[in-house]
């Protein structure tokens, strides 16, 4: 029987597609007319047109479908469209869900994220057993992500089988975007990050977080988080080990959090009002920065098996794409 997955033309579906089809799965891939299908091609993939708001297409998706990964969601750290975000993100999950539990899919993976896990107040990573409170959520991505989450999490309990995986900052080929994550990638290769604020996160290779998609309907338990990531860096750490793969100098200038919050104002007004394009810097990454967004995947190493790349060979396989494929000199 097939295998659906939603996103795969995005940066973690391209990825899980590529798991899949290397296993044999018979994978059909939910786009919409307008996708652009680069990640896919020269893929055995079957291609199903459709949209997360129309429940019809939904349903001709998923027919005769065993299996349900939904890796699709808007994810950006600013947007000019509020509402198409939350549409997607939370409306669109809930659609795509209800018809996979009426239709009777046997097991369904659905992609979350770090930014609905919890960070302890004392600067410890954060688990699976931590839910965000009101004062972190400081962003539309995290709000409709957080809620979207606690929809499939009142799902789970009435019974849907349904195994939500939480990645974290994923890097590596395939982000053809790219997310907002490549994007701190293809900025330092092309020399556009002076400087840095002080702060951390969890990095972990895209491929390894692919392989936990399908670790999770595996193995997975219904109704439990996965959080899929792996080493805690500081933003200098991260910066040095980009400046060993690529040869590119790392910024060695640090500055307060005051300053990079001034320059997150007058970025997103000229966003708004000027370009109509996202901001170089984003006030929502500046708050995220405020603390140091670190998380523990032990969880997923343990129950699931997930595969610990290390941070330097995901950061060398994600300049080698991103060069390859002309983002950078």
């Amino acid at each position: 029987m097939p295998t659906l997955v939603t996103g795969g033309t995005g940066f973690v579906g391209a990825n899980v597609v590529r798991v899949l089809v290397q296993r044999g799965v018979k994978v059909r891939a939910l786009v919409r007319p307008s996708s652009d299908r680069r990640n896919l091609a020269g893929l055995d993939v079957e291609l199903v047109y459709g949209d997360l708001r129309d429940r019809s297409s939904l349903e001709a998706a998923l027919k005769g479908c065993d299996t349900l990964f939904h890796v699709a969601a808007v994810y950006t750290l600013w947007t000019s469209s509020p509402r198409e975000l939350y549409e997607s993100n939370i409306t669109g999950t809930i659609n795509l869900l209800e018809t996979a539990g009426a239709l009777g899919v046997e097991k369904i993976v659905y992609t979350s994220s770090v930014a609905t896990i919890g960070l302890p107040k004392d600067g410890g990573p954060g688990t699976e057993e931590l839910f965000l409170r009101p004062d972190e959520l400081i962003s539309h991505y995290k709000r409709s992500k957080h809620l979207a989450e606690q929809a499939v999490l009142k799902m789970a309990q009435r019974g849907l089988p349904v195994v939500i995986v939480n990645p974290s900052f994923p890097v590596g080929p395939w982000d053809s975007k790219p997310t907002p994550s490549g994007q701190i990638i293809v900025n330092f290769l092309r020399g556009k990050i002076p400087a840095y604020v002080e702060t951390g996160l969890n990095v972990v290779d895209v491929e390894d977080v692919a392989i936990g998609h399908v670790l999770a309907a595996e193995k997975g338990r219904i109704g439990e988080r996965y959080i899929l990531g792996h080493e805690n860096l500081t933003l200098p750490e991260m910066f040095r080990l980009l400046e060993h793969v690529s040869g590119v100098k790392a910024p060695r200038l640090r500055i307060p959090y005051a300053v990079a919050y001034a320059s997150a104002c007058v970025s997103e007004v000229i966003a708004r009002t000027i370009t109509r394009r996202p901001p170089f810097v984003t006030l929502a990454g500046v708050r995220l920065s405020r603390k140091r967004m670190y998380y523990d995947a032990s969880k997923a190493v343990r129950e699931l098996g997930v595969p610990q790349t290390p941070a330097i060979e995901a950061f060398t396989k994600a300049v080698r794409w991103f060069r390859e494929h002309g983002y950078t000199p």
